[in-house]
């Protein structure tokens, strides 16, 4: 008897680390690709701050050191909010709406309904805005990568309806940045994007 109730033991603790990790990223009806929440890299809530519905779509790296898919991208994240938040910028929570770790995560990031930040002169009021953690001039956007990149963009336009013609990318905006980076620029630049997140977006609508 008692091994038995041992047993159920062990097994009830192996039920709820699975569920809690299935949990832990949710894919929303109509999506395809899931989002971590901000609980699971312990981001804090953000403060109040101006609200927008997002009509275009604007894509950044964070542009500090290179990211590995072996480094701490939560920690990285973490760090960012912290330092966002603190008392040199002052903002109202992480800048970006969402991020991409370089092992493919997708984090959840400031709330989408609430204007994000920038270093530069553009206003991003009306701009959902996506955030590669760490530095494409330095490093490279792998193919699982691009395709979270081109998936999520779709998910995206599709839930807030964005055509992607308004998916361009921060330097598109701000002539004092090269964001997102090189690598992810190019496939901008030859139009790849727009062309890929529109041959999905046909099929379906």
């Amino acid at each position: 008897m008692f091994k038995s109730w041992i047993t159920l033991f062990l097994l009830s603790i192996v039920f709820s680390t699975n569920l809690a990790n299935a949990q832990s990223k949710k894919i929303a009806k109509g999506d395809t690709v899931a989002i971590a929440p901000k609980s699971e890299w312990k981001g804090v809530e953000g403060k109040p701050y101006k609200q927008h519905v997002p009509i275009k779509i604007t894509v950044h790296h964070e542009g500090g050191k290179v990211l590995t898919k072996t480094d701490d991208a939560k920690q990285r994240l973490k760090n960012i909010q912290t330092w966002g938040m603190g008392p040199d910028r002052k903002w109202a929570d992480v800048p970006y709406h969402l991020l991409i770790a370089p092992d493919g995560t997708v984090y959840e990031g400031r709330n989408p309904l609430t204007v994000g930040e920038t270093n530069t002169e553009y206003d991003p009021t009306g701009h959902l805005l996506i955030c590669f953690l760490g530095n494409y001039s330095e490093q490279k956007l792998d193919k699982k990568l691009l395709k979270v990149l081109v998936n999520l963009l779709e998910d995206q336009c599709i839930k807030y309806n964005i055509s992607a013609k308004e998916i361009s990318t921060h330097r598109d905006h701000s002539k004092q940045t090269t964001c997102p980076g090189e690598d992810i620029y190019s496939y901008f630049k030859s139009g790849y994007i727009v062309k890929e997140v529109s041959k999905v977006l046909k099929k379906r609508n």
